[in-house]
């Protein structure tokens, strides 16, 4: 049997402060890591540019992710990224985990907004909310501070959907997922 797990982070477009007028926070990258729940281990690392529609990439983004216009505007489309995960990384058949509901309420409202099929299937982990139970954390922590909490390294750089999804995966190999 298949006890593979993907763990999924997305950076969007973001601003400090409200998005100008006409733009809406968009996917630009999504980072995931396959884990075997089975061998207890990461198994392999991805990253899907994303070319934004209806927004662009503010120096605020650029500083906080490392991503750049020129950058993201040699991505695929929304939709391109949404097939690959749905077929290369059997994303609709494979159980997910996100640190947090952003990344899937994120999914859901851009898929519903682009007319694009939603690529998961609906074995959905909030490894945020599993870490703060297994820990008896009355507050929710960020991933850089459960990192921290389970004396982990935090690898490559924070806010950028790759290396954030690695980190999540080690976070989820240390909870009891083996039920996915």
């Amino acid at each position: 049997m298949d006890a593979l797990l993907n763990v999924v982070d997305v950076e969007a477009t973001c601003w400090r402060g409200q998005p100008p007028a006409g733009q809406v926070s968009e996917i630009i990258e999504i980072g995931l890591t396959v884990v075997d729940l089975g061998r207890r281990a990461r198994v392999s690392r991805h990253r899907i540019l994303v070319r934004p529609r209806r927004s662009t990439v503010s120096g605020f983004c650029t500083g906080l992710t490392g991503l750049t216009p020129d950058e993201v505007d040699s991505g695929v489309t929304f939709a391109e990224a949404c097939r690959t995960l749905a077929t290369v990384h059997e994303a609709g058949t494979r159980p997910w985990a996100s640190w947090g509901d952003y990344d899937r309420n994120q999914f859901t409202r851009q898929c519903r907004d682009s007319g694009v099929d939603y690529p998961f299937g609906d074995r959905h982990f909030n490894a945020k909310a599993e870490f703060a139970e297994a820990h008896r954390l009355r507050k929710r922590p960020g991933m850089a501070r459960a990192l921290e909490i389970a004396g982990l390294p935090l690898e490559g750089r924070h806010h950028r959907g790759e290396d954030d999804a690695w980190n999540i995966a080690a976070l989820v190999l240390r909870l009891n997922l083996a039920q996915a």
